[in-house]
């Protein structure tokens, strides 16, 4: 059994979301911390901050879509809410 992930990546430099898809999670946060992605290679270093599993690359595709957009980035800050003030108190200007 196979699946897609999607992932939230947050830089530690600016705060800001990146979020993705792939088949191979490990993967491809090794190529994010190695610079090879030229949405987050001037963003480093970036952190794993929530990932789930999709059995279709479909649904994996769509959830990303959805966690790209000003609603779907809020209902991540609701759903990581306690995390992320461990992380930074000040989360909300992020």
């Amino acid at each position: 059994m196979s699946f897609w992930y999607v992932y939230v990546l947050r830089s530690l430099k600016d705060k800001q979301f990146y979020s993705g898809s792939t088949n191979n999670l490990k993967r491809r946060l090794q190529q994010h911390q190695r610079g090879e992605n030229v949405s987050t290679a001037k963003r480093l270093p970036v952190e794993m901050i929530y990932f789930e599993g999709h059995r279709s690359k479909d649904d994996a595709l769509r959830r990303e879509k959805y966690f790209k957009t000003a609603k779907g980035k809020t209902t991540l800050r609701l759903m990581l809410r306690d995390s992320l003030q461990q992380q930074q108190p000040n989360w909300q200007n992020a």
